[in-house]
C-alpha cells in the first residue's frame, strides 16, 4: 500500500492519481482511494462523479487520452455514512440486531458525525480492500497533513475507546444516566418521555449497548489497520510544492512518521520551477536575444526569466531543506506544467515525471 500525505494545495490529489495510473500502465491492478473531503479525485481521473466504491476507469475512456494499461486502474471516494452503515451490516450478529442499530434515532443523527471523522471509515474500507486480496497496489490520497495524522493515529484512538471504561458503562443497564446525564437529568428526561413520547434515555442505552456488541469486530479491524499501516509492504509517500509554508509541513509530517515508526519511501516536489537564467546576466541575454526578437521584446523575456529564476533559486533551497531535515537526499521532482491536470492526459504527462 502506498500512502500519500501533505499540506493542503500542493497537488497531492493529482499526484496519487498520477502515481496510481503510472503502476496501472505498467501491468499493476491498482485502487486509489481518497479519504479527502474536498473530493477532487474524479475531477484528476477525467470522471464527472465517484461512488464509496471501487470503479474501473474503462479502456475507452483511457483509449480517447492515447493511454493504454498493462493492468488496471480503480478509484473511489470514502462514503463515510455509508460505509458506516454497511460495516454495522457485516458485524452485527444477526439481522434484528443490525435493523436495531441502523433504525435507532440516536443512531440516525450521530452515524454521520461518528463515521463523518473520516479516519474511522477511512480505518474500516482500508482493512476491507487489504483483506479482499483483490489489489496488487492501493493508492490512498489523504486529507491536509494535520487531519492525515488523525488519519494515522486512528487504529489506535478507536482501540483506546472500546477497550475504555467509558464504552462499559454506557453499554451497561442504567450506564447512560450515571455516566453521562446523572440522576437529577435522567430524571427530567423521564418525565419528559412521559409528556412526549419520546424516550431519548432508552433510545441512548440502546445505542450504546447494540455498538458493545460490535467491539470486537471493530477491535480486530483497528489492530489490523495499525498493523497494516506499520507493515513492509506499506509505504509513505510525501507530497510537497516547493513553498515556504509547504515545505515545513513536509518536515513535521516526516518528524511524525519517524516518531510512528512508519515506513517514509520517499519524497515529491511538486510545481518544481527548472527554467531560470541559467546563471546568465539578464543585460547579456537581453542583448543576445535583440537580433532576433527587438529591444523591447528581448528585455521583456529577459525579465520573465529573471522572474523565474527567483522561484527556481527558492525551490532549489526548498529542496536542499528537504534533504536535509527528511534525510531524503534524491526526491522526485515534477515540474511546474502550464495548466492545470484536468483529464487524464495530464495525469499521464505527471506519471511519466514520477517513472522517469
Amino acid at each position: 500500500m502506498c500512502v500519500c500525505v501533505g499540506a493542503g494545495g500542493v497537488g497531492k490529489t493529482t499526484v496519487s492519481a498520477a502515481l496510481a495510473l503510472g503502476l496501472a500502465t505498467r501491468g499493476k491492478k491498482v485502487a486509489v482511494v481518497s479519504i479527502d473531503p474536498a473530493r477532487r479525485l474524479a475531477g484528476a481521473l477525467g470522471l464527472d462523479e465517484l461512488s464509496g466504491e471501487p470503479h474501473r476507469i474503462e479502456e475507452h475512456t483511457l483509449a480517447a487520452q492515447g493511454i493504454e494499461l498493462e493492468g488496471e486502474l480503480w478509484a473511489m471516494i470514502l462514503d463515510s455514512k455509508g460505509t458506516f452503515d454497511a460495516l454495522i451490516g457485516r458485524l452485527a450478529e444477526s439481522e434484528r440486531v443490525r435493523e436495531e442499530i441502523l433504525s435507532n434515532r440516536i443512531y440516525r443523527e450521530l452515524s454521520s458525525a461518528v463515521a463523518g471523522s473520516q479516519e474511522f471509515t477511512a480505518v474500516a474500507k482500508l482493512h476491507e480492500l487489504h483483506r479482499s486480496g483483490e489489489w496488487d497496489v492501493i493508492v490512498l490520497d489523504t486529507p491536509p497533513s494535520r487531519d492525515a495524522l488523525d488519519f494515522l493515529d486512528a487504529p489506535e484512538r478507536l482501540t483506546r475507546f472500546l477497550e475504555g471504561r467509558a464504552l462499559r458503562v454506557l453499554s451497561s443497564p442504567g450506564g447512560v444516566t450515571r455516566g453521562v446525564l446523572g440522576r437529577g437529568a435522567g430524571l427530567m428526561l423521564s418525565v419528559f418521555a412521559r409528556v412526549t413520547g419520546v424516550n431519548l434515555v432508552g433510545e441512548l442505552s440502546g445505542f450504546f449497548g447494540s455498538l458493545a456488541g460490535l467491539t470486537d469486530g471493530f477491535r480486530e479491524r483497528a489492530h489490523g489497520v495499525e498493523q497494516l499501516l506499520r507493515d513492509r509492504g506499506t509505504g509513505f509517500l510525501i507530497v510537497t510544492s516547493p513553498e515556504h509554508e509547504p515545505v515545513e509541513e513536509a518536515v513535521f509530517l516526516g518528524g511524525q512518521l519517524e516518531r510512528e515508526e512508519m515506513e517514509l519511501s520517499g519524497v515529491i516536489v511538486n510545481r518544481f520551477q527548472e527554467v531560470g537564467l541559467d546563471g546568465c546576466d539578464p543585460r547579456e541575454l537581453t542583448q543576445l536575444l535583440s537580433e532576433q526578437l527587438g529591444m523591447p521584446l528581448a528585455a521583456r523575456v529577459a525579465g520573465n526569466l529573471a522572474d523565474f529564476d527567483v522561484l527556481a533559486r527558492r525551490d532549489r533551497e526548498s529542496v536542499a531543506r528537504l534533504e536535509e531535515a527528511l534525510g531524503e537526499g534524491d526526491p522526485v521532482l515534477v515540474p511546474r506544467l502550464d495548466g492545470d491536470v484536468q483529464d487524464l492526459g495530464g495525469l499521464a504527462a505527471i506519471a511519466e515525471q514520477l517513472f522517469a
